[in-house]
């Protein structure tokens, strides 16, 4: 029996401002962005080759609760420039070491290894994570 995870609800407390983030920085594809009257609005958005999603929910209460979503990339610093690149403001690269969080790439380039963060509007957060396949 497989289990596949698809779908994440993001709470945010401005739809249009957490679609403009997700999409036009983040490089989001927008799936669906449907209004079902009143101020019912699903927008669905799916990370470059992921096969799992995120629909974003306005809850102004909830907005910012998300926090350690990782987005897996084969190059660390390639994902970083480009993300610096639309203007999303992302961690240095860092890596846990025996100390602990330790500023930049893992030394050795483990997969697994090496890191950089960065929050939407509302606070939610995510990690760019390296892992070599």
């Amino acid at each position: 029996m497989d289990y596949t995870l698809e779908l994440i609800v993001m709470p945010v407390g401005d739809m249009d401002r957490a679609k403009a983030f997700y999409s036009e920085q983040v490089g989001f594809h927008v799936d669906i962005d449907h209004r079902g009257g009143g101020d019912f609005r699903v927008i669905q958005l799916t990370p470059p080759g992921s096969a799992c999603s995120i629909t974003l929910m306005r809850n102004a209460e909830r907005a910012g609760t998300v926090q350690g979503l990782h987005l897996v990339v084969q190059d660390l610093e390639a994902a970083r420039a480009d993300l610096v690149s639309r203007k999303v403001e992302i961690s240095e690269p860092f890596h846990f070491g025996p100390a602990g969080r330790t500023p930049g790439l893992d030394p050795d380039r483990r997969t697994y290894g090496s890191f950089a963060s960065f929050e939407d509007p509302d606070g939610n957060g995510w990690m760019v994570q390296e892992v070599k396949r």
